[in-house]
């Protein structure tokens, strides 16, 4: 068995604490030294490494590039296999012996969707309703302009959406958050793999029969797929190479824990080595908004008036809580602002995992590759709603101006922009930071008041009866 792992540290273990610190602090490097050294000093990483992952944006705003290549170069160089035979750096692993996997399709029999269609509280948006609703959400400030600009576009150019000239790759084929459902319902096939849990095939498959694509997936049987990305990764690269067209290599995974960087670091190094073998290889991502982004001056200022606007409790509930609740999202007049969404609940693995993905997005489009990147809207998935406390903000979440999204509206909105991006691709931006900026579909917490983490323990108490009520 071939499984990634993280290194050992000087103590003997394996952990993700250490490992992230090194890769922050050997992204730093190159930007920022004093910054470097600040994360290579924090003792308690679980709970100190918010301002870090600040400063590797605050840092990245002159050397986003550099920035990219130095934690993706860490991070790739530091990860081990493990083998009975003994460890094996990660580059080296698709140079071992692989079995063969066997392949299994699900042809579905619907008719395919000719325009672009959004599922909405209800409804189906399409035609003007959907245009409609794009203003909406940008008047909110709920998505940025240029979100809303590629996806009239895209609804402007149905024939984009017929995806038969691309191979999408779904790495992560069960996400809710992933574009399998709608380029099946658009008649496009997807290659997907998944864990062998036959749950997940299950409900796979099921998609694929009612729509009017194609599914392939590793395995015998639909009841026998899948393959674990941190035990096959040879097996499985082995398997994608041998399909014919232009792959499109869409990374929508998620593991708890401390099994998501190793996991991210694993689609990482699949990727690049299916790229060197089939050059012409796009490259897919969804960036979380919980995140820490460098945006622009137009963002700030609404922020800023929505701030200046604000009620007097909200000034009193700041005053009298010692300035630790609702402080503005911004310094007035920030150009650009830095946007800081992580949430310490989800830790320090789950951003270093998100992170390295953001890495490879940037250095992948500076390079030249067609890339999809863009910053999901907060959404209710099973991975977020299962944490109590997430699950509680998000329900209050509206009470300060986000809008948190159910997972078949974020599915389509977010394969719309794949697919622009696919139909229409741009070269990499002189700042790395604009370029994850463009589409963004932040939900709004990128222009409310106040700065998220001073809201979240109030919009969780605001929200926790609606979650009462659902459990």
């Amino acid at each position: 068995m071939n499984e990634v792992v993280f290194p050992r540290a000087a103590d003997g273990r394996r952990s993700g604490s250490a490992l992230g610190r090194a890769v922050v602090a050997d992204a730093l490097r190159v930007a920022d030294p004093a910054a470097a050294a600040a994360a290579e000093r924090e003792s308690d990483w679980r709970t100190g490494y918010l301002p870090h992952f600040r400063a590797l944006v605050e840092a990245g705003l002159d050397h986003g590039y550099d920035i990219a290549r130095a934690g993706l170069e860490s991070a790739l160089s530091r990860m081990r296999v493990s083998r009975e035979a003994g460890e094996i750096p990660l580059g080296e692993v698709f140079d071992t012996p692989a079995r063969p996997l066997e392949t299994v399709t699900v042809r579905g029999d619907g008719k395919p969707e000719q325009e672009l269609i959004v599922p909405y509280r209800g409804e189906l948006l399409r035609g003007d309703a959907l245009l409609r609703r794009l203003d909406r959400w940008v008047e909110q400030g709920t998505i940025e302009p240029s979100c809303a600009a590629a996806v009239r576009e895209v609804a402007a150019e149905p024939d984009w959406l017929d995806l038969s000239d691309q191979r999408i790759v779904v790495l992560g084929a069960g996400a809710e958050m992933g574009p399998l459902p709608a380029v099946l319902a658009w008649g496009g096939t997807v290659i997907g793999v998944d864990l062998p849990r036959p749950r997940v095939w299950a409900r796979v498959a099921a998609t694929a029969r009612q729509s009017a694509g194609t599914l392939i997936a590793p395995g015998a049987t639909i009841e026998a797929a899948g393959a674990d990305l941190l035990t096959e990764l040879p097996a499985v690269a082995q398997w994608l190479l041998g399909f014919e067209g232009r792959l499109v290599l869409g990374n929508y995974v998620y593991a708890p824990g401390e099994a998501y960087p190793r996991l991210s670091a694993a689609v990482d190094a699949l990727s690049g080595h299916v790229q060197r073998e089939r050059p012409g290889t796009a490259l897919a991502f969804l960036a979380t908004p919980t995140d820490v982004f460098a945006v622009p001056a137009a963002a700030v200022a609404q922020a800023t008036a929505r701030y200046r606007d604000r009620r007097a409790a909200a000034k009193l509930l700041a005053t009298v809580s010692g300035s630790r609740l609702l402080q503005p999202n911004y310094p007035p007049g920030a150009d650009p602002g830095i946007a800081d969404s992580l949430v310490p609940q989800q830790g320090p693995n789950y951003a270093l995992a998100k992170r390295i993905q953001r890495w490879r997005a940037s250095v992948a489009r500076h390079d030249g590759t067609t890339v999809s990147l863009t910053v999901a809207p907060p959404t209710r998935t099973r991975s977020v709603t299962s944490n109590r406390l997430l699950a509680a903000a998000y329900a209050g979440a509206h009470l300060f101006g986000v809008e948190i999204f159910e997972p078949a509206t974020s599915n389509r909105l977010m394969a719309a922009l794949l697919v622009h991006q696919l139909r229409k691709p741009r070269p990499a931006a002189p700042a790395a930071w604009t370029d994850e900026a463009i589409g963004a579909a932040h939900g709004g917490l990128w222009r409310v008041a106040y700065q998220p983490r001073t809201a979240l323990g109030l919009a969780a108490v605001r929200g926790l009866p609606a979650t009462l009520r659902r459990s």
